[in-house]
């Protein structure tokens, strides 16, 4: 029986890195993402350049009911889960203040509740498997407390707490449970052009999409709890540690103040 790699927000992005880096390494996939965000052309080139079988699922998972759909679309079609990546995010808009009630919300239900529920949904399927894995994507802002970055370092740092628990408890059934933390990525041309205006460490502490995903799933298949992507990242995180606390607010809101509020960061 096939063996499939489930990986949500799969259409653009790291995701997208993480379906080619998964393909290349010819692994079946399963990959989600919203309506009209190029996931059937995307599924397409993977199958018929990669030799690997790919599925796929266009839906909003803000929705607990597509939770279910995509639990209820493996059982009807008798797929086995052996990795299952949660990847879809919603990220940061500007200050708590002015964000619409709406948009807040919808943040905390992609990326704190689909995650959760996916992983509680699928658990059966996945636990039917030897070696299996799940691979959460956190983020550096799980770590600090950021402008901005209010509700998105909070529900990552949810999803970082979360999986050291599950980890301990996935451990009697050999399912290990890694999280990456990357720092900046350059997904998109807006992210592009505000990681290269940031000052000198941040923008070194920026990686490609490509490079992140090859280290976050060298990291699953080694069965790492928890990884840091970067050098640079992984200084920063040990300076966060050293600081005094009015030393890091200069820097962080030094940052900041680059962009306007409406930008994503």
């Amino acid at each position: 029986m096939k063996s499939y790699v489930l990986i949500t927000g799969a259409s653009q992005g790291f995701g997208k890195a993480l379906a080619l880096e998964f393909a290349s390494r010819k692994m079946n996939l399963i990959l989600l993402a919203l309506p009209d965000s190029g996931l059937p052309q995307l599924s397409n080139f993977i199958k018929l350049n990669m030799n690997v079988d790919v599925r796929y699922l266009e839906l909003d998972l803000s929705l607990v009911e597509n939770c279910y759909a995509v639990k209820n679309y493996i059982r009807d079609n008798n797929l086995q889960i052996q990795y299952l990546v949660n990847n879809a995010g919603v990220l940061s808009r500007g200050f708590f203040d002015a964000l619409e009630d709406d948009f807040v919300l919808k943040q905390i239900a992609v990326n704190i509740t689909a995650p959760t529920l996916l992983i509680k949904l699928l658990l059966p399927n996945i636990k039917t498997i030897d070696n299996a894995a799940i691979l959460n994507i956190s983020s550096m802002a799980s770590f600090f407390a950021l402008p901005k970055k209010q509700v998105y370092g909070a529900t990552k740092a949810y999803l970082t707490s979360f999986s050291k628990s599950l980890a301990k408890e996935l451990k009697r059934d050999n399912i290990s449970v890694t999280t990456i933390c990357p720092g900046g990525l350059n997904t998109t041309t807006r992210l592009c052009y505000q990681n290269r205006i940031l000052s000198w460490i941040p923008r070194k502490s920026v990686l490609n999409p490509e490079d992140a995903a090859k280290v976050a799933v060298n990291a699953m298949l080694k069965r790492k709890p928890l990884v840091v992507p970067g050098f640079i990242n992984k200084l920063l995180l040990a300076l966060d540690k050293l600081l005094p606390e009015f030393v890091k607010d200069k820097l962080s809101n030094r940052e900041i103040n680059k962009f306007p509020e409406t930008n994503v960061i």
